[in-house]
């Protein structure tokens, strides 16, 4: 898998949890450690993303 496609990839996963804790919060059945726990991974999301965009500018330069 090429870099732009992983990125790609990561980004659209942490679209994807964007809109689950959003949903998530809108139902007020739903645990607080669940969206907890949506978002962490979306944080560990983000930080892959933003550690491969700094990889890969510096790759470039």
């Amino acid at each position: 898998m090429s870099m732009q496609s992983h990125l790609a990839e990561l980004e659209r996963r942490h679209e994807a949890l964007e809109r689950e804790i959003n949903d998530a919060v809108l139902h007020p059945s739903t645990d607080d450690l669940k969206i907890a726990e949506l978002k962490r991974k979306k944080l560990l999301v983000k930080d892959e993303i933003v550690r491969l965009r700094s990889s890969d500018s510096v790759s470039v330069h």
